[in-house]
């Protein structure tokens, strides 16, 4: 049987498998030595731009990749959205210098689920890898607060217009989900919280996404604060 994200991922304690996304070879070099060092992390490739990325990540089928956005031939953003098309489940981390506010956008857009910047230690890129395949989305703290003051304007912006279309009808379940996703909480945190299984928080976040027609956690609370499905304090 040939082996896909699915299947593969079935096996209780499979290490977390990470593909290296970044145009600098040292770069791409120490920071496999540093997850090859971590229990339960594997390094299955580096790619040096996201083309690359793109051509091999069927093969490769990535848990987490980890992906600069300033890149040859097809830059990270761009290469986010193909390889969630290609491998749906893996988790992307946007790992750069660009601290601009436009880039953390169309990042969390394209299906990101985190967005580090470079100044932030080696060493704490596996507790990272380890946070969003488990389920939590991570950005830098100096772009969350950016993040924080989007939020205030869409919420603003949502007050001073009428909706002409009315947004999705959630359940009252699904908008408790969507709450504590917006408070950051992984799947296993959420689960304890409402006391369901983690599989129907899964469900319920995958039902989420379908009715809004989005592609990942964060921005499905851009798109709540936008609407005003949620307030964020």
């Amino acid at each position: 049987m040939s082996e896909t994200p699915e299947t593969r991922g079935a096996v209780a304690g499979d290490p977390i498998r990470v593909l290296i996304v970044d145009d600098h070879a040292l770069f791409r070099r120490g920071l496999e030595m540093v997850l090859e060092d971590e229990d339960g992390v594997e390094v299955v490739g580096q790619c040096g731009d996201g083309q690359e990325a793109v051509e091999q990540v069927g093969d490769l089928l990535p848990d987490v990749v980890l992906m600069d956005i300033r890149m040859p031939r097809r830059g990270g953003i761009e290469a986010c959205t193909a390889i969630k098309d290609q491998v749906p489940s893996a988790k992307i981390v946007m790992l750069t210098i660009s601290d601009e506010e436009e880039d953390l956008f169309e990042a969390i857009k394209a299906g990101a689920t985190g967005y580090l910047l470079k100044d932030v230690s080696i060493d704490e890129v596996a507790d990272v890898v380890r946070a969003v395949h488990d389920g939590q989305s991570f950005i830098s703290p100096s772009m969350a607060s950016k993040l924080i003051t989007e939020f205030a304007a869409l919420a603003k912006r949502g007050e001073e217009r009428q909706q002409q279309v009315p947004a999705p009808k959630l359940t009252d379940r699904e908008m408790e989900v969507l709450r504590l996703v917006a408070r950051g909480l992984g799947n296993r945190e959420i689960a304890k919280e409402l006391f369901i299984s983690e599989n129907t928080v899964k469900n319920h976040i995958r039902n989420i996404l379908e009715k809004l027609q989005l592609h990942s956690r964060m921005e499905a609370v851009v798109y709540a604060v936008r609407e005003k499905l949620l307030e964020i304090s």
